[in-house]
């Protein structure tokens, strides 16, 4: 009997919610799991006079059937987004990079940043750079004790996307505690007319924000403003109007403090001329908040970009680069995001010995 399309499409959605088994298609293809965790980790504060609150941070590990992996990608997500940009509940799962790295024999853990989704939400004025990389750098520390899934991972690439990548740099650059960062959707040069077009015309509070005031936030977390997330973090022609709807249902928020320290102690100033371990840095083509004449970057190929971005790196971070055809700002989630996780793989096989 054949079964609907429409049914297989939404039992796999049903999976993806769920965290349940899947087979990933295609020949060759390696079976794998997903499962939620929560980690203890000490919140944000000021020294003497504001202690660290005991916070949560919630994460999904997912990881191939068979003998343990010993290496695991921790995946940093951007602001306005939470673990779902990297699993996105969407179809049967195409636009997930960590089911895809699962299928491939890779293990990846996505953590919600503290602020998000089900992990801990301090107030937004403490979520500062330092915080967020010190969060991040207590992760690792429990993926490298087996407190995560029980495998006491040898190998630790840390990968980010916008945001994520300025916390991400900051982590690896200050604590060394990384096997290699991966770092997407940035450059060294905002756009910076086009990020304050996005701030008076694409953000707002987000307790005001229809999808969000149940959270309760306070008056400095924002997030996009309906509509918003198509133009500034998509390229048309290379994406999907359901998958924009779907990262719309998913968004989330972000602290405005707290991004303007990554903006400038992690992405311009630049905390990447700090990191030891390889670097692959990846792009959008088209990424209106990173590239073209109003960033002072031509992302049209690789070549080019790394010429830009390397005097940003010191000689250990064996810089490379990766342009995605097409793609704009969250590249992870455009039709040919496919390519953009090959190349993470090659990278990872060639620069750090990762394989299934």
């Amino acid at each position: 009997m054949r079964v609907p399309r429409k049914l297989v499409v939404a039992l796999s959605a049903c999976c993806l919610l769920l965290g349940a088994t899947v087979t990933a298609p295609g020949a060759g293809a390696t079976a794998f799991t997903c499962s939620d965790v929560n980690l203890p980790v000490s919140g944000p504060g000021l020294p003497v006079l504001l202690p660290p609150t005991p916070s949560t941070v919630y994460g999904r590990l997912c990881l191939p059937d068979g003998p343990a992996p010993g290496a695991v990608q921790l995946l940093v997500h951007g602001g306005t987004y939470n673990s779902a940009y990297w699993d996105l509940p969407y179809g049967s799962g195409q636009y997930s990079y960590q089911r895809d790295m699962a299928a491939h024999g890779l293990a990846t853990f996505a953590p919600d940043r503290l602020g998000t989704g089900q992990s801990s939400k301090p107030a937004s004025l403490w979520m500062t750079l330092a915080a967020e990389a010190e969060s991040m750098h207590q992760v690792v520390s429990h993926l490298r004790a087996g407190h995560v899934g029980g495998i006491p991972f040898a190998k630790v690439v840390i990968v980010g996307h916008s945001v994520g990548s300025g916390i991400v740099a900051a982590e690896a650059s200050t604590y060394h505690d990384v096997d290699g960062v991966v770092l997407s959707g940035m450059t060294h040069i905002p756009a910076i007319p086009v990020l304050l077009l996005g701030v008076v015309f694409g953000l707002h509070p987000a307790f005001l924000d229809p999808a969000l005031t149940a959270l309760g936030s306070d008056p400095l977390y924002f997030t996009t403003s309906p509509g918003a997330r198509s133009w500034l973090f998509y390229a048309a022609g290379d994406s999907d109007p359901a998958v924009i709807a779907a990262d719309e249902a998913t968004k989330d928020q972000v602290s405005v403090p707290g991004m303007g320290t990554v903006a400038v102690f992690g992405i311009v100033l630049p905390a990447t001329l700090g990191i030891d371990v390889p670097v692959l840095q990846a792009v959008g083509e088209k990424d209106v908040l990173f590239c073209g004449v109003l960033a002072l970057r031509d992302c049209s190929n690789a070549q080019n970009l790394r010429a830009q971005e390397a005097p940003y790196y010191a000689p250990a971070a064996q810089l490379s680069t990766f342009v995605l055809p097409g793609a704009g700002h969250s590249l992870g989630l455009h039709e040919n995001a496919g390519a953009y996780r090959d190349a993470t793989r090659d990278w990872l096989r060639d620069r750090l010995g990762v394989v299934a």
